[in-house]
């Protein structure tokens, strides 16, 4: 059976020094629909660690409760909680060969012998790593150890999946192909997950929904296309991909409908928010937004940079830098440095803090 997490003021404060108090999580509420691949997301001392290092049981909880399904684990040592941790460094015995390392946590639950082949088995044919299963560690890539460090996760059958950081190790192409490999493995599995991880695209690619966090404190969840697209506030806008926080003033409202003055031109934007005429609102522009060559502004271009899929711009608008990104710039006209450029914005992806 799927199991959710249910995390209910959470709160862990460390002392350290003379007595002095470090709030490392503070009272956070979090809900995982069972089955979901959840990932904690933030910059170094947000937090997102403390937070899953007491999901599974290596940090006490200062106040606050923990429940996996129905059986509130707060007070379960690690080893009495249904859950299984991915390490980042691995963790494999060295001197045990892939099937012995998968093989090794069914032998500790003392499992019979029969059960472990059958389900040692299972889990390399769903890892395919059939070929693997006599070679020791030092005699596989890094991306293969991850894989068996998954595969002994796996063949436990816990309730959740808990992972540290498990692709920090791997060069940037490899954490891509075990990114996809993670995410169609969760799926094919079902099982509940709760992933850390301070990289964005990481987050983005893998998971149902995203809990970003600053300062202990849980600042939106949502899924990466909520996140990305309607960001409920200034920081989560700056830390989820590139972003411009602009400037406008609302000139009418009616309901969701508003027409925001930006600079002089009018844009229609529909949000939720309650803002009344004359109010001042920032509002989040992604640099993909920005359509180049329409007449609304006209810009000194700052930075010109040429990536291959995309070309990155800079131009200076109203004494504020504006990052602009074009998307399959083959056969467009490419602006160089101090050249003025026309641009406007995709009022659908405008969205009002």
């Amino acid at each position: 059976m799927k199991k959710g997490i249910s995390i209910r003021n959470m709160t862990k404060v460390f002392v350290i020094g003379n007595n002095s108090k470090v709030v490392a999580v503070d009272h956070v509420d979090l809900e995982v629909v069972p089955g979901d691949f959840v990932t904690l997301l933030g910059p170094s001392g947000c937090g997102k660690t403390t937070l899953l290092r007491m999901v599974a049981g290596f940090e006490t909880l200062t106040e606050g409760e923990i429940y996996i399904g129905k059986e509130n684990i707060g007070n379960l040592t690690p080893d009495k909680r249904d859950t299984a941790l991915v390490f980042q460094n691995y963790a494999l015995f060295p001197h045990m060969n892939v099937y012995d390392n998968i093989a090794y946590g069914l032998k500790i639950q003392k499992v019979e012998k029969s059960e472990i082949k059958r389900r040692v088995q299972k889990i390399l044919d769903l890892m395919k790593m059939n070929d693997f299963a006599y070679r020791v560690p030092s005699q596989m890539s890094g991306g293969q150890q991850q894989r068996v460090s998954l595969a002994r996760a796996l063949v436990t059958e816990p309730g959740v999946l808990l992972f540290d950081e498990p692709l920090s190790n791997l060069d940037a192409k490899l954490r891509i192909h075990m990114r996809d490999e993670i995410r169609k493995i969760q799926k094919a599995v079902g099982i509940t997950s709760l992933y850390v991880t301070h990289d964005q695209a990481e987050a983005m690619g893998l998971s149902d929904k995203v809990v970003i966090m600053k300062d202990g404190v849980i600042q939106q969840v949502g899924s990466p296309r909520e996140i990305y697209q309607r960001p409920k506030n200034a920081f989560v806008a700056g830390f989820i991909g590139k972003t411009n926080i602009i400037n406008g003033v609302v000139s009418h409202r009616d309901k969701r409908d508003y027409d925001i003055d930006i600079q002089g031109v009018n844009h229609r934007i529909v949000s939720d928010k309650d803002y009344k005429q004359g109010d001042a609102v920032e509002i989040v522009l992604r640099p993909e937004s920005i359509i180049v060559g329409k007449p609304d502004y006209l810009a000194k271009v700052t930075k010109s940079i040429f990536m291959g899929e995309y070309h990155e711009y800079e131009v200076n608008w109203f004494d504020q830098i504006v990052q602009i990104s074009e998307s399959n710039p083959f056969g467009k006209q490419i602006y160089e440095l101090t050249d003025e450029m026309n641009f406007g914005f995709d009022e659908t992806a405008l969205h009002i803090l």
